[in-house]
C-alpha cells in the first residue's frame, strides 16, 4: 500500500478558523453546547502540538476567564453564558432556569486542564456535593437539576462517563477538604454499567418458565454495550462503560475484579469481539439512489397480478443484485462502524479504538486501513475530517479523527489519553494538582 498524507498544516488551519473566526451558521443549534465545541477546538490545537505556538498568553487568559463565566454558583458549570441572568438575581426558586450541565462541567474542567489553568478556582467542594445529587436510584446520571432537584434529562452512559469523569478530576488521590462531603455510590454505577451489556432473550420464552435457560443461552448474546439495559450494542455507549469504569479505576487490581473488565471472562471476550468486528470496508460512497416506480395502475387501484407477483420470493430472489467479493483493493480502505449493519464512519474509529485500548487489546485493530480510510476517505482538503465519505468538516468528527490517529502514532500528533480523551500533558498536568499528591504520614 502506498503511503497516505496526513496533512498537518491544513488541519492545523482548520482549528485555528474554528477558533478564531465565526462557526458556519449550521453550527447556531448547537449554541447551548458551546463548552463542547470549545473543547474539540481547544483540544485539537493541542493534539497537533500547536495550542501555545498559535496562541497568545492573553488569548488563552481569556478562554480561561470565558470558562469560569460558565461556572455556577452552587456547583458544575452551564454549557454556554446565555442562560446566564446574573448572580445577584439567582435565587433558590429560579436556578433551574440556569441549570449546571453534567456533560458541560466535564468538558469545561478538561478546557480548563488544556489551557493551563490549576483549577484553584472551582468550586470543587459545591461541583462534588451538586454532582451526587444527578446521580439515580439506579446508578445511572442525568443532565441537569430541575424544580424542587428532580434530575431531568439523559439517563444513558454518556453522563455516566461525564459524571464520573468530573469525579475521578476533582477527587483525586487526597481528600483533604472533602470531609462530610457525600461521594457518588460507585458501587450502584459499576452495576448500572455492567447491566447495559446487552442481555436478550426471544420473546417466544416465558421468563419464569424459561428464566435459567435464558440466562444460560442469551446473556450478552452479542457482546456489545448499549445505552442502557437491553438496548441496541452502540459503540459510543462501549466507550462510555469503559471509559466510566477506567476513571472509577475499576481496570486496576486494586479492586475486586468484574467479569466485563477480565480477559477471559465470557463478558470480555464477546466484548472484545463485538468491537473488533466494527471495523468495516463498507463505507457508502458507492450507494446509488433507487429509481423504482409506483407500481399502481392509472385510477390509483393497485394491480392485482403484481401484488401476486411480488409475493413470488423464487422471482424476487432472482432480482437481487449480485454481490461481488471482496478484492485485495476493495479492502484498502477499512475504518469503523458503531453499530451493525452501518457503514464506517470517522467518529466511530475513535469510539472503537479508545476502548480497545483501555482494555488493553489495540494490537486487534487493522490500522493500515484505518489509516487510509480516514486520510484518503474523510480527510478533507481544506483540514479536518467530515462524517463519512465526501462529506464537509465538522469539529466532532475533526476532533476523533485526530484522536483515532493519534493511538496509531501518526508523526505530528501528541500521543494521547482514552478515557480522559486529551493529551497526556494535560494528564500530567490534573495529576500534578494538589488535590493528586500523596498525604505523607
Amino acid at each position: 500500500m502506498t503511503g497516505a498524507v496526513f496533512d498537518k498544516q491544513r488541519h492545523i488551519k482548520y482549528f485555528l478558523r474554528c477558533l478564531k473566526t465565526f462557526l458556519p451558521d449550521l453550527y447556531t443549534s448547537n449554541d447551548s453546547n458551546r463548552i463542547l465545541l470549545a473543547y474539540f477546538t481547544v483540544a485539537g490545537l493541542d493534539i497537533l502540538g500547536e495550542l501555545h505556538n498559535r496562541t497568545t498568553a492573553e488569548e488563552r487568559q481569556g478562554y480561561i476567564e470565558w470558562i469560569y463565566h460558565c461556572q455556577i454558583p452552587s456547583g458544575g458549570f452551564r454549557g454556554f453564558t446565555g442562560t446566564d441572568f446574573g448572580r445577584d438575581r439567582r435565587t433558590p426558586e429560579n436556578e433551574a432556569w440556569d441549570p449546571a450541565n453534567v456533560p458541560s462541567t466535564f468538558f469545561a474542567l478538561v478546557i480548563l486542564l488544556t489551557l493551563g489553568d490549576d483549577l484553584s478556582r472551582v468550586r470543587r467542594v459545591e461541583c462534588l456535593r451538586w454532582l451526587s445529587r444527578m446521580q439515580r436510584e439506579n446508578g445511572s446520571f442525568g443532565e441537569v437539576l430541575g424544580s424542587g432537584g428532580r434530575i431531568e434529562g439523559g439517563g444513558d452512559l454518556r453522563f455516566c462517563c461525564f459524571g464520573a469523569g468530573t469525579r475521578y478530576i476533582l477527587r483525586g488521590k487526597c481528600v483533604d477538604g472533602l470531609e462530610g462531603i457525600r461521594d457518588i455510590d460507585v458501587n450502584k454505577l459499576v452495576a448500572f454499567i455492567e447491566a447495559c451489556q446487552v442481555r436478550k432473550a426471544p420473546l417466544i420464552l416465558y421468563p419464569k418458565v424459561y428464566d435459567d435457560l435464558a440466562k444460560k443461552l442469551f446473556q450478552a448474546y452479542d457482546g456489545g454495550i448499549g445505552e442502557g439495559p437491553f438496548c441496541e450494542s452502540h459503540s459510543g455507549h462501549t466507550y462510555c462503560a469503559i471509559g466510566a469504569l477506567t476513571f472509577l479505576d475499576r481496570l486496576s487490581k486494586k479492586h475486586k475484579p468484574i467479569a466485563l473488565l477480565s480477559p477471559g471472562a465470557g463478558p470480555f471476550e464477546s466484548l472484545v469481539r463485538w468491537l473488533v468486528a466494527r471495523q468495516t470496508s463498507e463505507l457508502g460512497d458507492d450507494e446509488e439512489e433507487s429509481d423504482e416506480e409506483d407500481n399502481h395502475n392509472t385510477d390509483g387501484v393497485t394491480n392485482l397480478s403484481a401484488t401476486i407477483e411480488e409475493l413470488n420470493l423464487d422471482a424476487r430472489a432472482d432480482q437481487l443484485p449480485v454481490i461481488q467479493p471482496a478484492t485485495e483493493d476493495s479492502l484498502r480502505w477499512a475504518g469503523f462502524n458503531g453499530r451493525c449493519n452501518k457503514y464506517a464512519d470517522t467518529c466511530y474509529s475513535f469510539w472503537n479504538s479508545a476502548s480497545l485500548d483501555m482494555m488493553g487489546r489495540l494490537v486487534l485493530v487493522d490500522a493500515t486501513r484505518n489509516r487510509h480510510y480516514l486520510l484518503e476517505k474523510t480527510q478533507h482538503i481544506v483540514g479536518g475530517f467530515g462524517k463519512g465519505v465526501g462529506e464537509p468538516p465538522d469539529l466532532l468528527h475533526s476532533y476523533f479523527g485526530l484522536v483515532s490517529l493519534a493511538f496509531q502514532e501518526e508523526p505530528g500528533l501528541e500521543s494521547v489519553d482514552p478515557a480522559l480523551c486529551s493529551s497526556y500533558r494535560v494528564v500530567r498536568h490534573l495529576h500534578s494538582l494538589p488535590w493528586w499528591q500523596e498525604k505523607n504520614d
